[in-house]
Parts: C-alpha cells; sequence; structure tokens
C-alpha cells in the first residue's frame, strides 16, 4: 500500500480478446506468443481501499492471472468486497461466473451495476442463480452519483454514461475519487462527438468532473489496422483522432494514458514510432501492473 490511501493497481490493458488473440496468426500476436512476457489482459482495475478491502472493476475470464499479478504487488484479501462493472461485452463481465459454487464459492460480493445491467444478469440464468444463491449482491447505481463501493474503503465511485455499442447493456466511465486524486476509467466509447456535451475539449470535460488521471479508450491507432472488418460494428474513436483533439499536453492539463489496445495497436510496441509520436506530446501509454494512488 502507499500510505494509507486507496490504491489502484492496473490489471490489464488489452481489449476483450486479450492479447495475444485467439486465432490471430499474424506477426502481431506470433511474437506474443514467442515471448509471454509481451502477452496482455483484458482491462481491469484492482483497487485497494484504506481499510484493506479489494474491490475489482470488470470481471474478465482472466481474472486468475489478473489475481496474481496483483496479489504480487499486494497481499489481497479475496474474494473482492465489491465488483463494478461498466458494461456487458466480452472480456468485461466473462469472468464473472468464476465467483460462483464451481470455482470461488464467494458469497455476498456487493456487484455495482447500472440498471440496464443488472436486468441482463435477472435475465441471464448463468448470473441470475448466482444472484439467488447469494453469491452476487447487485447494487444499481445511481448516474453521475458518488457512491462508497463498500462502508469505510476510502474512496466513491461516479458513473459517468458513455455511448458505446447497446446490444446487451448501456455503458458507463466509472470516476474513482480519493483523498488525494480521482482517476477516470474509460476503456469503451463510440466516438468523442457523442461523450462531450457543450462543444467541450477533452482536456476541459476531465478538468469540469475534476479528474487527475484518465486511463482511456486507445483501441485502434488508426483504422488501417482493422481495413478487413466494418467499422460501424467496433466504433471507437482512433487515438490518432484523440490526439488531434488533445494536442501536446500543456501544464495543469491531467495525466492522460490509452489503455484497452486491440492485438492490431502498435502502441503494443515501445519502440514502435506511433508509441513514440504519443510520447512526446506528453500523453502516455498505460502499463499493466501500474499502481495510483488515490
Amino acid at each position: 500500500m502507499v500510505g494509507h490511501s486507496a490504491v489502484v493497481t492496473l490489471l490489464g490493458i488489452a481489449q476483450d480478446g486479450g492479447y495475444p488473440q485467439v486465432g490471430c496468426m499474424k506477426q502481431c500476436c506470433v511474437r506474443a506468443r514467442e515471448d509471454p512476457a509481451l502477452s496482455k489482459m483484458p482491462v481491469s482495475l484492482g483497487i485497494r481501499g484504506s481499510n484493506g478491502t479489494s474491490h475489482i472493476i470488470e470481471t474478465s475470464r482472466m481474472m486468475s492471472r489478473q489475481f496474481d499479478l496483483w496479489n504480487a504487488i499486494e497481499r489481497l484479501d479475496w474474494p473482492p468486497s465489491s465488483i463494478s462493472l461498466t458494461h456487458a461485452h466480452l472480456g468485461h463481465i466473462d469472468g464473472l461466473g468464476l465467483f460462483g459454487r464451481e470455482v470461488m464459492g464467494a458469497i455476498g460480493i456487493k456487484l455495482h451495476c447500472s440498471e440496464s445491467l443488472k436486468g441482463l444478469l435477472d435475465s441471464t440464468p448463468s448470473w441470475s442463480i448466482m444472484i439467488e444463491q447469494g453469491v452476487i449482491e447487485p447494487e444499481v447505481w445511481n448516474p453521475m452519483e458518488p457512491f462508497e463501493p463498500t462502508p469505510d474503503c476510502g474512496f466513491t465511485i461516479t458513473a459517468v454514461p458513455v455511448p458505446h455499442r447497446s446490444e446487451l447493456s448501456d455503458n458507463h466511465a466509472l470516476i474513482i475519487r480519493g483523498q488525494k486524486n480521482s482517476l477516470l476509467f474509460m476503456p469503451d466509447q463510440d466516438s468523442w462527438s457523442e461523450t462531450l456535451d457543450d462543444d467541450l475539449g477533452i482536456v476541459d470535460w476531465l478538468k469540469e468532473m475534476n479528474v487527475d488521471i484518465a486511463l482511456i479508450d486507445g483501441t485502434f491507432w488508426d483504422y488501417d489496422e482493422i481495413s478487413s472488418r466494418d467499422i460501424s460494428e467496433i466504433p471507437h474513436p482512433t487515438v490518432r483522432d484523440t490526439l488531434e483533439i488533445l494536442g501536446s499536453r500543456k501544464q495543469g492539463d491531467p495525466d492522460i494514458s490509452f489503455f484497452h489496445f486491440n492485438h492490431t495497436n502498435p502502441l503494443l510496441k515501445n519502440e514502435s514510432p506511433q508509441s513514440k509520436e504519443l510520447l512526446s506530446m506528453g500523453w502516455g501509454i498505460c502499463k499493466q501492473g501500474a499502481m495510483y494512488e488515490l
């Protein structure tokens, strides 16, 4: 732990498929299979509360490895006291069943989510039975109203509605606010034009919400990576477009870093020209295992 503040640990930086991605035999994933140290897990946050409780944002199917990563950094109180889920897409929710009787046999975990996602949990047999068995206890948040995941944990979470493909549920970014700092967790969105209100710029939007650290959607560097796919099916603002909006970092700007990388994204390579360009502008590339004091 860092002092007595709540601490966030970044447990994954990849898009839902992870890196390397199953079925991809291109060089981008071949190199990660040859060197497992290059592999990356889907985005997730572990939060150590100021009272020693543990909390997790997103429940990926790679939670076992994410637990090992987190436990190597901090001694864990496990299972976590709370789960928070931003939306229902693969990679963000597909490990939820690991808390059930077949694996952990957990009881009484608070699960925070939107009303839309709560409806999906109730109507999906493999998840509704976990509610009936008392494994998870869903609690619906009110958007833009901060809440404590559990009493006296030393931080609050505020759900911010963010437009993103809503075939299964709506989508939210999360502001995690501690005694010293606040961190925005925003792995998914459709476009900045839909997310930003009143023609605000990205930096002004973050400042308006009093965000100090922002982890934002960096799924694709540009759409040339996936020219064989229909972009309308997987909309995300490209990093290149986001950088055009941001420009270079100025004194007093929030600390903004990109994550949720598709396996094709050149930002997964530290030595790539794209990585060097982004860093030269003063912005960041998220690192798996990074810690942030709240």
